[in-house]
Order: C-alpha cells, then sequence, then structure tokens
C-alpha cells in the first residue's frame, strides 16, 4: 500500500494504460469521499484511452428494496446487485465491450443499457464504495483488479461532508445529521474498516 496525490496517480495510470491493451482500475472509498471527482479529473488528465464506469448503476430497484425491506439501508452491500457487477467486470476482463446500467439520481432508479464500454480504451476506472470490500460476493472482484486505489478520510471530515450533503439537499442541521448517522455513516465505516489494502491510497 503506496501513498500517492492525484499527480502521482496520474503518471501510474498513464505509464499503465502505454504498457497494456487494457488495465481496470478499482478507485473506492466511502461515500462523500470524492470518488466521482477524482475519476473524472483522472479521464481528464488521460483522455480518450480512459473511461470511467460507476458501480452505482447496480443499485437494486426500489421494488426489490421495499419486498426486503432495505429501503432506508439503500446504499448499503446489500442494496447493490453483486453478482451482476461481478459478472460485468468479469466480462470486460475478459476482453468484452458491453453496455452497462447507469443510476438516475434525480429519478432515484437504475437505468439499464445507458452506459457502454469504449472497445478502444485502455484504461477503465472503476468508481464505487464497495470495490475492495472484504465481504462475500464482492470479494470476488479482487483477482479482475489491475490496479485498486482507495481514497482515506478521517471518520470526523467523513460526517462532516455527509451533513453538508442532506443540509445541501435542504434538510436542517439536526435532521442532516440524523439522515448521515442513520445510513451514510454506517456504510462509510463499512468501507473503511473492512476493505482489503489497496496498491495505493490517498488521502
Amino acid at each position: 500500500m503506496r501513498p500517492v496525490d492525484a499527480g502521482q496517480l496520474l503518471g501510474i495510470l498513464s505509464e499503465a494504460a502505454r504498457t497494456s491493451p487494457r488495465r481496470l482500475v478499482a478507485l473506492a472509498g466511502p461515500p462523500a469521499a470524492g470518488k466521482s471527482t477524482l475519476a473524472e479529473e483522472l479521464a481528464r488528465g488521460l483522455g480518450p484511452q480512459a473511461q470511467v464506469i460507476p458501480m452505482d448503476g447496480f443499485h437494486h430497484d426500489n421494488d426489490w428494496l421495499d419486498a426486503k425491506t432495505f429501503r432506508a439501508r439503500k446504499g448499503a452491500p446489500e442494496t447493490f446487485d453483486v453478482a451482476g457487477f461481478v459478472a460485468l467486470v468479469r466480462a470486460i476482463r475478459g476482453g468484452a465491450s458491453p453496455a452497462y446500467p447507469l443510476f438516475d439520481r434525480a429519478a432515484d432508479r437504475t437505468v439499464p443499457g445507458a452506459g457502454q464500454v469504449d472497445p478502444a480504451a485502455r484504461l477503465l476506472i472503476f468508481e464505487g464504495n464497495y470495490l475492495l470490500l472484504d465481504r462475500p460476493g464482492w470479494r470476488d472482484l479482487a483477482p479482475l483488479w489491475d490496479i485498486t486505489v482507495a481514497l482515506r478520510i478521517d471518520e470526523d471530515v467523513l460526517t462532516e461532508r455527509l451533513v453538508r450533503r442532506w443540509t445541501d439537499h435542504g434538510l436542517d442541521p439536526a435532521a442532516a445529521l440524523a439522515r448521515a448517522e442513520g445510513n451514510d455513516l454506517p456504510n462509510g465505516r463499512t468501507v473503511l474498516r473492512e476493505s482489503i489494502a489497496p496498491d495505493y491510497v490517498l488521502g
């Protein structure tokens, strides 16, 4: 596990893309750690050879969550279609360039087939909370990654960011803290405490 900054990581990924026809990168971290922002920044820096694939398209839909009484835990590991996600990563690892689902946050639903792997992409950056999670199902991803990166964040800073996320959505501070402590923070702690050691760590 090697500490790096964003600039150093960009250089590492650029070299990896230069020396291989296709590399799969896992960029993992808790909610509100900045995964999506960093992934997009890296992809911009790497140019058309890179593509970002979010894990969020594998949320189970709300009807499934309601049937399992999981709606209040949406975003927890058990609320994702981990088997479907592992199958996608395996297919890409095998050289396929399939379509994949994306998550529409405004509509709070997944959109099947909304994304498409570019056959010319040499560096595929997967970003999500649980890409390195050491739990059944999720740990099947470990041998599929070429490069693993984790965003580390202090729990106090994570709490501040998650509360701000909900106040930005119109909740008062007390309600925002309750919302964060009810779901987002437990999920964040799961990522921080139950993920395998990455190749590189930022934060």
